[in-house]
C-alpha cells in the first residue's frame, strides 16, 4: 500500500476480520484505532509525562510489591488481568487512576499511576518505546518489561 510510508513510526494499516473495515495498528504500544493516525510535523518530544498500571508476575526482576510481599501470579495470569483492566477502561466501567491506584503493583499507585515527567533513556526501553509512541490521551495495549505488563497512559 503506497501510503503506508506515511504512517507514523510504529503504525500499520490492517483490515478487520469481523467487519472488513481497515484499521490501523501500532505494533510498538499494541494500540489499535479506526481513524488514521498523523505525525504531528515537529518529531519527538524531548521528554514525556505518563501514567502506568503495572502486574507484576513471577519471572519479574522483582516479583513483590506493596500489595503483595510474594507474587506468584504467572507471566499469562498478569496478562489476563491487565487486559481485563484495558477492557474496564475502555468500556468506560472504571477510570485509568483509579485501577492504577487500587492494582498496580508499582509504588506510583499512591499518585494514580503518575510517573512524571521522563526523557529517553529513564526508562526499560520497550516501556519508553511505547510512551513515546503514544499520543497525549492515549492508552497503550499490554507493554511487557523486565518489571511485568504494563498499560501506559500518555498524559503530556
Amino acid at each position: 500500500m503506497a501510503d503506508e510510508e506515511n504512517l507514523p513510526s510504529g503504525w500499520e494499516k490492517r483490515m478487520s476480520r469481523s467487519s472488513g473495515k481497515v484499521y490501523y495498528f501500532n505494533h510498538i504500544t499494541n494500540a489499535s484505532q479506526w481513524e488514521r493516525p498523523v505525525g504531528d510535523g515537529r518529531g519527538e518530544p524531548e521528554k514525556v509525562r505518563c501514567s502506568h498500571l503495572l502486574v507484576k508476575h513471577n519471572q519479574s526482576r522483582r516479583p513483590s510489591s506493596w500489595r503483595e510481599q510474594n507474587i506468584t501470579r504467572s507471566k499469562d495470569e498478569a496478562l489476563v488481568l491487565i487486559q481485563k483492566y484495558i477492557e474496564q477502561i475502555k468500556s468506560g466501567e472504571e477510570k485509568f487512576e483509579s485501577l492504577a491506584s487500587q492494582f498496580s503493583d508499582c509504588s506510583s499507585a499512591k499518585n494514580g499511576g503518575d510517573l512524571g515527567v521522563f526523557g529517553r533513556g529513564q526508562m526499560q526501553k520497550p516501556f519508553e518505546d511505547a510512551s513515546f509512541a503514544l499520543k497525549v490521551g492515549d492508552m497503550s495495549g499490554p507493554v511487557f518489561t523486565d518489571s511485568g505488563v504494563h498499560i501506559i497512559l500518555r498524559t503530556g
